[in-house]
């Protein structure tokens, strides 16, 4: 038997010892769709170099951990210390915290929401949101072709449940911090989001992915975020987790006519990173807006994959991801946009920009135009290269050294994508995040 093969028989054992002590008590509808997922995982299995969504990415080390579903554990005095000094200071809205996947009202802050706002576990939101959860959960994030999502989603537990109703804004962000805790080598968690934002309802969710330990360990989310006619929904993404871990996350947002959404997707974290952000624009006058920013050092590797389906006219769509690799660090950015016969008066931009830092570094970039429909503006196009001379003589000209030079015109290159979030304090924590990686986390000779 191989050993993507005995992988797959791992997780459908432990799907059936999660079946009978983990998901025993949940509403038949969940355990439906759990095992619609399990199934479709079985069928399809891991994805290999033969896939092309997943030509340049080898998840085969992930079929070298044990997938024990991650503890629910309780966390000590040290770690508790450690969950208010990885959070983004400043951010002053309700925070939700998660221990290994599991939602801890305890280490949570709750502030005064408007009236019929909802941010909770999804776990307990279930007792008293049921049929508004049924009604969304698992519409929009598809796992027929998705592997990774239909493994997700026969193992989604516990995760973070937001509801904007009609005509309200949430002024303050909503702070999802998510904690990997379990000190048990290849432990794994699948968080489960979901985010409903009726007609004209305005919120900023902030989703945050960190490590308290140092041991291998795998996080695979998914997050749906289905937004109303007429709402403005900024979602930020922040991946730092530890060197030792790998990441599978995917992004479904569906968006209604008129409405404004952006997503920042930030990565600098993991030993292997995959983030799928997929939008589907179904209603006329969308405008969205996705930005995102992968840095990776020493062998990391981070894959990025996006997709806009323009469905309906008049539509703009304005994209930008940039990336940073030094050292033997590679990374992946395949964006597509797909524009419908009936998508007429679309106007989509992507562009992707990548600075390699040394000569090992690697990138494969593919951004993709699919369209059907003859009254459109569209653009895409991909950059690589390193620091200017020009720019570096420049700086050096005025009494810098090279090697601060360098690290200042990476740093503005970053810049650009961190200074597009609204959060003030997300801004902040990313920009002194951003300027640790640059001082520590690459070599000098070949890097910065």
């Amino acid at each position: 038997m191989s050993r993507g093969v005995e992988q797959v028989e791992t997780h459908l054992k432990n799907f059936e010892r999660f079946s009978l002590n983990g998901s025993a008590h949940s509403p038949e509808w969940i355990r439906n769709l759990r095992q619609k997922a399990i199934a479709r995982f079985a069928a399809q299995g891991f994805p290999t170099a033969r896939d092309e969504e997943w030509r340049f990415t080898n998840v085969g080390p992930l079929a070298g951990f044990p997938s024990a579903l991650a503890r629910k554990s309780n966390v000590d005095e040290d770690q508790i210390e450690q969950v208010h000094g990885t959070a983004c200071r400043g951010v002053h809205g309700t925070r939700l915290v998660f221990i290994n996947g599991y939602h801890r009202p305890d280490l949570s802050t709750s502030v005064a929401l408007p009236k019929g706002v909802i941010a909770d576990g999804l776990c307990s939101a279930m007792t008293t949101s049921g049929e508004l959860i049924e009604h969304h959960l698992g519409a929009y994030a598809p796992f027929d072709e998705k592997p990774f999502v239909a493994l997700s989603t026969a193992f989604m537990r516990d995760g973070a449940f937001v509801y904007v109703p009609r005509e309200t804004v949430v002024e303050a962000p909503i702070y999802l911090l998510y904690l990997f805790a379990d000190r048990e080598a290849g432990a794994t968690a699948y968080p489960r989001n979901l985010v409903v934002v009726e007609r004209e309802g305005q919120v900023v969710i902030i989703e945050h992915y960190v490590s308290l330990v140092g041991t291998p360990c795998f996080t695979n989310a998914v997050t749906e975020i289905v937004a109303g006619d007429h709402t403005t929904v900024e979602h930020i993404k922040i991946q730092d987790e530890h060197r030792q871990a790998f990441h599978v996350a995917t992004i479904q947002s569906q968006v209604g006519s008129n409405g404004s959404f952006t997503s920042n997707n930030i990565a600098w974290g993991g030993k292997l990173s995959r983030n799928d952000v997929n939008v589907t624009l179904d209603g006329e006058g969308i405008d969205c807006t996705l930005n995102g920013l992968y840095v990776a050092s020493g062998d990391q590797h981070m894959d990025n994959r996006t997709f806009l389906d323009h469905t309906k006219p008049r539509c703009n769509s304005h994209e930008l991801y940039k990336g940073i690799l030094g050292d033997e660090a590679s990374g992946v950015f395949r964006g597509k946009i797909h524009v419908w016969e009936d998508a007429q008066k679309t106007d989509a931009k992507q562009t992707n920009k990548n600075l390699l830092l040394s000569d090992e570094a690697t990138i494969d970039t593919m951004p993709q135009l699919e369209i059907f429909a003859d009254d459109v503006k569209c653009t895409h196009g991909a950059t690589v290269g390193q620091l200017e001379d020009e720019a570096i003589f420049y700086l050096r000209s005025r009494g810098i050294d090279r090697e601060s030079a360098r690290s200042i015109l990476t740093h503005a290159f970053a810049s650009d994508i961190i200074s597009r979030i609204s959060s003030e304090a997300v801004r902040q924590h990313l920009d002194a995040g951003l300027q640790s990686l640059l001082e520590n986390s690459f070599r000098v000779e070949g890097g910065i």
